[in-house]
């Protein structure tokens, strides 16, 4: 870690979160402890496969975390609903698959200790058309061949020229904020006074942040189209400011 600068700046990240890698966890059905995905060579061959093994990374342990796969202390409802689960799972059982950003965690955790005063503009895909590829938070895996786009239905397939597209949970961007800037959950349980959060944050669809923040009026079209407003409609602003509450 570099030096740290308490000086006001912007971050500013546009189209970033999308490309950042992710953690791929898996889960045999519906109750049983979610594992990390690991990719290995079969018999020294060129093909992989995927091995399943225990949380051990400490990055995606902090990532589920955060994300609550790992609820320590569940409420009775939720211990109720785990034993149901628990039933359903003997009978019917459904593997869980969920990807993880733990890229991103990574990104602002580094910008928060080096940069504590900084505000920060992200925009992202908050979400992906024709995704294939299972999983939560499951990826767009493409590539391009004589001139025509092949969406993959595996992620295995991602050699060589192939793009990857991560969606964008704003929700979750949030809590990793938050959480990378020093509040987190076990605030909660402190005192009776609820908690203040160091960071002032807002999700806004892209037409909304336009209108708000952009001049929509000089886009707009002689037949009422507007680019800045109408297209990508499948893409949000996230703002995160600091606040005096250190």
């Amino acid at each position: 870690m570099g030096s740290k600068d308490p000086q006001p700046c912007w971050v500013l990240m546009l189209e970033v979160l999308d490309n950042l890698p992710h953690d791929l966890v898996y889960s045999p059905d519906q109750v049983s402890p979610w594992m990390e995905v690991w990719i290995e060579k079969v018999n020294g061959s060129s093909q992989v496969c995927e091995v399943y093994k225990p949380l051990q990374d400490p990055l995606v342990s902090c990532c589920s975390e955060i994300v609550g796969m790992n609820e320590e202390n569940p409420s009775l409802r939720e211990k109720l609903s785990f034993a149901a689960k628990g039933l359903i799972s003997k009978v019917f059982p459904k593997p869980r698959r969920a990807w993880l950003p733990t890229g991103c965690l990574k990104l602002l955790d580094t910008l928060h200790q080096a940069l504590p005063s900084m505000s920060l503009i992200a925009s992202d895909f908050s979400y992906l058309p024709d995704v294939s590829i299972p999983g939560d938070r499951a990826p767009l895996v493409s590539s391009k061949k004589d001139g025509k786009t092949l969406d993959h239905p595996n992620y295995l397939d991602a050699r060589g020229d192939a793009d990857i597209f991560f969606p964008t949970d704003f929700l979750l961007l949030e809590q990793i904020d938050h959480h990378c800037s020093g509040f987190s959950k076990d605030q909660m349980n402190r005192g009776a006074f609820k908690p203040v959060k160091s960071r002032r944050t807002i999700i806004l669809d892209s037409a909304a942040f336009m209108e708000e923040f952009g001049l929509p009026l000089k886009t707009r079209t002689k037949d009422g189209y507007n680019p800045l407003l109408d297209d990508f409609r499948n893409t949000k602003f996230y703002l995160s400011v600091p606040t005096h509450n250190k």
